[in-house]
């Protein structure tokens, strides 16, 4: 009796020790699975506000709050934009003082929790930008889909697409570059942003499903007369548009794709946003094989990348610790016939542009021109 007894403990220990770490799993994928547009990744630390002057914000002293270029700077409540650090200004040694370029809303106060975001504008592109828009529904296989369209000379339109942490917003960086250009631009919300049908599972999948909606948008700017693509994107908004340029049935219409800071490997993404919420690395498996599980995704899967037919652009750097640079590296070397690869150090994921605006623009301008 005594054998049967303690057989049936170890039993029950092993299967709550399995139930356990089957749930420890599950909320480690949540890192990815449940990023909420238009907020920081777990990748983005917190920093604290410890004061302002005319022109000027006092930071936590942290490699984020030290990093090149213009960021937002976002709070609960507030958002503002900041330029470079400001070296030669006092300050203690545990903060950093960066320009401070303009409260959008709300107000910055010591004490704050704040974070940077690459987002530098708020609102649509005639508030943000004093470029007229019209606010579109794009007919998605779950519903519509909210998008901005900005008019322009060109039949060659550019759709533009966010990805993990932010919203639509983040094309309003470019806006005024493409517009400039005389290209039109379709800017994107896909299933899972506010205003847009929520996916059956809740879930996001890395694209895998996601891409469809950049189908639909494909669809809709052909029947408003777009004539040739370029399919832009940030993050998982990246491979969207690497999917759909390789399965979609108007793939023969895209031009050329412009891809910032590609989810090329969506299990290191994973890992990355998981080990960022401070998952042991013992369990960091365990969220990649939870999320195929929930998500149906295949590791195993061929990568379309290595199907590319068009020009691309592929904008990324070795600081993101989101999406890997060195599957990036591997891609632009198989296809150097196709793919022109710009560089850019010390910026996070999906901030390409920020952290050096006039060279990302220069990169863009030559890419484009022979598409025009």
């Amino acid at each position: 009796m005594r054998t049967v007894t303690a057989t049936a403990a170890a039993v029950t220990a092993a299967l709550a020790a399995g139930a356990a770490s089957v749930a420890a799993g599950r909320f480690a994928s949540d890192a990815a699975l449940k990023a909420p547009p238009g907020r920081p990744l777990p990748t983005e630390p917190r920093l604290t506000v410890h004061g302002t002057a005319a022109g000027q914000v006092v930071l936590t002293r942290d490699l984020a709050a030290l990093r090149p270029g213009t960021y937002g700077l976002s709070g609960d409540g507030s958002h503002a934009v900041v330029g470079p650090v400001l070296t030669t200004v006092p300050h203690s040694a545990d903060t950093v003082v960066r320009r401070l370029e303009r409260v959008t809303h709300g107000t910055l106060s010591r004490g704050d929790a704040v974070w940077l975001t690459p987002n530098l504008y708020v609102g649509d592109p005639s508030g943000a930008l004093g470029l007229d828009h019209t606010d579109v529904g794009v007919p998605g296989e779950l519903g519509s889909l909210p998008a901005w369209y900005v008019p322009a000379a060109r039949s060659t339109w550019v759709i533009a697409v966010h990805g993990l942490g932010t919203t639509r917003e983040h094309a309003l960086n470019l806006l005024a570059f493409l517009h400039g250009r005389r290209f039109p631009v379709l800017a994107l919300s896909y299933r899972g942003d506010l205003g847009a049908p929520r996916p059956p599972d809740g879930l996001n999948h890395f694209g895998e499903t996601e891409w469809r909606d950049v189908d639909a948008a494909m669809r809709y700017a052909v029947r408003h007369g777009a004539e040739r693509l370029v399919l832009l994107g940030w993050s998982t908004g990246a491979t969207m548009a690497l999917r759909a340029a390789a399965r979609s049935e108007l793939r023969d219409l895209v031009s050329g794709l412009v891809l910032d800071s590609p989810v090329l490997d969506w299990q290191a993404t994973l890992r990355a946003l998981a080990a960022a919420r401070r998952t042991p690395g013992a369990l960091l498996p365990l969220a990649v094989r939870a999320a195929q599980g929930r998500t149906g995704l295949n590791a195993e899967r061929a990568d379309e990348t290595t199907d590319l037919s068009v020009p691309t652009l592929i904008i990324h750097g070795p600081d993101d610790t989101v999406a890997p640079w060195t599957t990036t590296r591997l891609l632009a070397a198989r296809r150097p016939d196709l793919i022109t690869l710009h560089p850019v150090p010390r910026a996070p994921h999906a901030a390409m542009w920020n952290a050096d605006p006039d060279a990302y623009e220069e990169a863009l301008r030559r890419f484009l021109t022979p598409l025009m």
